[in-house]
């Protein structure tokens, strides 16, 4: 077995260490040159002109562009919400072409990881959650989240993913889309208005008059809802004989959309449908914005209109051109969101550096420069997996269709929000109980901290980790241990002064390299350079 230090050699080797490595680091952030680059700011697209139009206008200084060795460690991140491994980083660093930017953002876009980590956010919109108050059940939410993100590896069209959730009917197995009708706290008419309205139209409607709020639950009156013999299975359908006092029944009625506008529905008509061709109408006032501007919430850190996920007359766009702009190249590209990825993720807007030039405090809001940002849970921990070869072991608390969940599986690419991890929990992920964007907890705490800090989680996972034992089994050099460590746990290089502050812990301290390693390890992994995106 490996020998473990004791744990007050292990605490008293980390704070030295701490002392050596993090602090200077926080106080010479701005300093050491590897954060930002000197690449020009002129606009290269409609997004920066606009953006930095309006920095201008509000006399707010835009941050220098971000250095590759941030842009790669972010871009992974933020995409397919996965680390660079330390060979990924250092060739995106190394390469010396003009456009790898825009290569590796095409490449990333393509990759499994996308659908994996794009279906952990949607199914936190979608509310995909087994047990109490959405209950699913386990089969049931593993299928929803097949679909999804199969919708995801496919590139289904917004519209067409919007419509077959609105209009699906049929068994919650069978078609797993019709859980969308099933994940909901309260299945009648209003109760489903509220959250197609939240989750397509990024509209609160609880705010809203009481009469605006029963013309849109009208078209949700006619969801009927059976079981069968299989246990857990039900039908949702469109119920004709709905008695519902909103419901279409024995003749044609007119219904009213949200934008006033009418129309007359017969009993023979699902109204589902007609909302649905309202919605993904290109001409709709509601359907783009509220995509584009969810998007841009979760590549930037904050909505044009922020909240994402609160849309309404009183709380305007910062940059409404920019907001206009994006609505219009979803629609022109056929609701085609990996375009408005693209558009994004290739601005200088968003590879600014999350060093501010301004200390304006409106210069976050107009994206003057990227937000810091800790990292999500299920991001977080399968970094320190990657890392370390370590794996997490997951359960469900119903005992369907299986209690443990596969070795391996990332958390990331977990299907049902009731799975269980106390880590998890800690770290804030969302509970998927209202589809709310602020159910996810990305704030900093005690408990975190002393997590990170002195955990025998973590220590365990230091200690086990594949990384250390290739580099003592290589016999490498105090040198070659920080380079390896810093490019996997940071996917950056050293600095010649933090190579210098590692070669000098591990000749002047009493601890052998093995726990000197581990010791930078934990201090790398302590650092917010680690635990942010930046």
């Amino acid at each position: 077995m490996q020998r473990r230090r004791p744990a007050r050699q292990h605490i008293i080797g980390h704070l030295l260490l701490a002392a050596l490595v993090i602090l200077p680091a926080l106080g010479g952030i701005a300093a050491t040159g590897v954060y930002e680059c000197d690449a020009s700011l002129k606009p290269e697209c409609k997004i920066d002109e606009l953006v930095f139009a309006k920095l201008q206008e509000l006399n707010i200084l835009p941050a220098r562009v971000c250095s590759d060795e941030v842009f790669v460690r972010r871009v992974f991140l933020d995409v397919i919400g996965t680390l660079p491994t330390a060979q990924e980083a250092e060739n995106f660093i190394l390469d010396r072409h003009p456009d790898k930017r825009r290569a590796l953002i095409d490449r990333l876009l393509e990759r499994p990881e996308f659908a994996d980590y794009w279906a952990m956010k949607w199914g936190d919109v979608l509310r995909i959650k087994a047990e109490f108050p959405i209950n699913l059940w386990p089969n049931a939410a593993q299928a929803y989240h097949h679909w999804v993100r199969g919708c995801l590896e496919r590139d289904v069209r917004y519209d067409k993913f919007a419509r077959d959730l609105l209009t699906a009917s049929g068994s919650n197995f069978a078609v797993p889309e019709v859980n969308f009708y099933r994940a909901l706290q309260s299945k009648d008419p209003p109760g489903i208005a509220q959250t197609v309205a939240l989750t397509f139209m990024g509209a609160r409607i609880e705010k809203w008059p009481k009469p605006k709020r029963d013309e849109l639950a009208a078209f949700f009156s006619n969801v009927g809802y059976k079981s069968t013999g299989e246990w857990k299975e039900e039908i949702v359908y469109f119920n004709r004989a709905s008695t519902n006092t909103l419901a279409v029944t024995s003749a044609p009625k007119r219904v009213t959309f949200p934008d006033g506008t009418s129309v007359v529905v017969s009993p023979n008509e699902d109204p589902r449908a007609v909302f649905a061709d309202w919605l993904t109408n290109p001409k709709n006032p509601w359907f783009a914005r509220a995509a584009v501007n969810r998007v841009w919430s979760w590549l930037s850190g904050r909505g044009i209109i922020q909240e994402s996920d609160d849309i309404r007359p009183d709380n305007p766009p910062v940059n409404p051109a920019l907001l206009a702009y994006l609505e219009n190249e979803l629609v022109s590209s056929n609701f085609d969101l990996k375009h408005i990825y693209r558009l994004i993720l290739n601005s200088k807007t968003y590879q600014l550096s999350a060093i501010p030039s301004s200390k304006d405090p409106i210069a976050a809001a107009n994206f003057a420069f990227y937000p810091l940002r800790r990292l999500d849970a299920e991001v977080l921990i399968d970094a320190v997996d990657q890392i370390t070869g370590t794996t997490e072991t997951y359960s469900s608390a119903i005992p369907e269709p299986y209690t443990f969940i596969p070795s391996g599986e990332r958390s990331i690419a977990l299907p049902d929000g009731s799975i269980t991890s106390s880590f998890l929990e800690m770290f804030g992920r969302s509970p998927r109980d209202t589809g709310l964007e602020s159910e996810r907890n990305n704030r900093a705490s005690a408990e975190q901290r002393l997590h990170w800090l002195n955990s025998s989680h973590i220590q365990r996972k230091l200690e086990d980790s594949s990384l250390l034992k290739l580099q003592m089994q290589a016999k490498e050099t105090p040198r070659q241990i920080a380079t390896g460590s810093y490019l996997t746990i940071l996917s950056r290089f050293p600095t010649e002064k933090e190579l210098r502050i590692a070669e000098a812990y591990f000749q002047t301290t009493n601890t052998v390299k093995r726990d000197a390693a581990i010791d930078l390890a934990w201090a790398l992994f302590n650092s917010p350079e680690f635990l942010y995106r930046h």
